[in-house]
């Protein structure tokens, strides 16, 4: 074979290698087949906390704020496709964007993120608990909380984001088809289901109807999805319109799911005036009202579905925020961008979720970590929405990527929602 032949081949088997490692995108009519990261960072997003909040939103208000579950899944969908499209179109992360902006936000974000997962590997692991000890009552809930975690390491530690991916959208299929099912179950009001999109704010709602709107969906999660669409194997511009079905279909079935149990909060607890505990403990209440009205059969279902809600949020943290802190962590060192599945930090982090806030099943949390935790939490959805607006409308994104006038009017409306709710906790945690 003469050099040019060879050359030739060498050049044909490198385009063939690069084939089989950069996927070429589908077409429009077979992008369903490869849905996938949306569905993770929706299923991660709704955890046990914004069942409950939807819960009592239905319970106090009726349908009233239907519009404001609705209006959240769309700032959401904002948030987390802002962040791939910085992903695809600059074959970057949202974390060397920040660092682009400054040290100073690495800085923020690697003592966020460490103070964020003591806090909540230790709620995490809870709300997983609740569920498991009402549908097993053979171990007390704090020893189901540590199997949880353990589960959840173990998991993540051994299966890279191909099965990872399966397990998540089986569990949000079974939730999904339980909540729903419910929702129909208890018969919903259609004409009264139509007037909850009239935007109407009743008495004493306002704040509660910005944390609705600031809550369900997820919060820096929405930030990893960049990291799981990367995971996918999705790169560059050509993924654009598949990474944009994908975030918004996820949504979608987000926003249904959160639609869903308002539905059940306005029919079976608004209507009989009944309350229910402003928790996690409040969902075993609902359990409660439901075998008392349909049976034992359907309170288990329930639970069911609130294990597969809670299971597929702690599945979500514990590996799409090591794929983060791993990425944060290597930039730190000079060494390179990307999350890394399996690398040190990755697993650092994971161990870092799941043992050390073990503790706090054991003790009451500590005051002051609670209003580290709280200020720190309350000030990142403002500055996510911020640093997407100053990013995604630079000159380092190409023309065709960068924010159209709908992103970035949503994007600015989010950061101005979530300053107020910033201003808020911060004003509650110093009261």
């Amino acid at each position: 074979m003469t050099m040019t032949g060879k050359a030739a081949a060498a050049q044909n088997a490198g385009s063939m290698e690069r084939a089989d490692r950069e996927p070429v995108p589908p077409s429009r009519r077979r992008m369903w087949r490869h849905m996938g990261p949306g569905i993770v960072v929706a299923a991660t997003g709704v955890g046990a906390g914004d069942l409950v909040a939807t819960l009592i939103a239905g319970s106090r208000f009726g349908y009233a704020l239907l519009w404001a579950a609705v209006v959240g899944c769309i700032v959401k969908i904002a948030l987390s496709e802002g962040s791939a499209r910085y992903h695809l179109a600059t074959g970057s992360t949202i974390l060397a964007g920040w660092r682009s902006l400054g040290r100073w936000t690495s800085w923020y974000f690697g003592i966020y993120v460490i103070i964020w997962g003591f806090i909540y590997g230790a709620t995490a692991m809870s709300a997983t608990a609740l569920p498991l000890a009402a549908l097993f009552p053979v171990l007390p809930l704090r020893d189901w909380a540590m199997i949880a975690g353990v589960f959840g390491f173990l998991f993540v530690w051994f299966n890279r984001y191909e099965t990872f991916e399966t397990v998540m959208k089986l569990l949000v299929g079974l939730m999904f088809v339980i909540m729903v099912g419910l929702a129909i179950l208890v018969s919903p009001s259609l004409p009264d289901l139509a007037g909850g999109m009239a935007f109407a704010l009743p008495e004493s709602s306002l704040f509660y109807t910005l944390g609705l709107i600031g809550g369900v969906g997820g919060t820096i999660t929405t930030a990893a999805y960049g990291y799981w669409t990367q995971a996918k194997g999705w790169r560059g511009l050509p993924w654009m319109p598949m990474m944009r079905v994908d975030n918004s279909a996820a949504y979608v079935i987000t926003g249904i799911f959160v639609v869903a149990m308002l539905i059940v909060g306005a029919e079976l607890l608004y209507s009989a005036g009944i309350a229910l505990q402003d928790s996690d403990q409040g969902l075993l209440g609902l359990s409660d009202v439901l075998e008392e009205r349909f049976g034992k059969t359907i309170a288990t279902l329930f639970l069911v579905g609130f294990a597969a809600t809670s299971i597929s949020s702690l599945l979500g943290v514990w590996q799409g925020m090591s794929l983060f802190f791993s990425d944060w962590w290597y930039q730190l060192k000079g060494r390179g961008e990307g999350g890394h599945e399996g690398s040190g930090a990755y697993r650092f982090y994971l161990a870092w979720l799941t043992f050390p806030p073990m503790v706090l099943l054991f003790a009451d949390r500590p005051f002051l970590l609670v209003i580290i935790y709280g200020a720190f939490g309350a000030l990142f959805m403002p500055f996510l929405a911020i640093t997407l607006l100053m990013l995604n409308n630079s000159e380092r994104l190409p023309a065709e990527a960068r924010n159209g006038v709908i992103a970035n009017i949503t994007l600015a409306g989010s950061a101005i929602l979530f300053i107020v709710l910033a201003v808020q906790q911060v004003a509650k945690l110093a009261g």
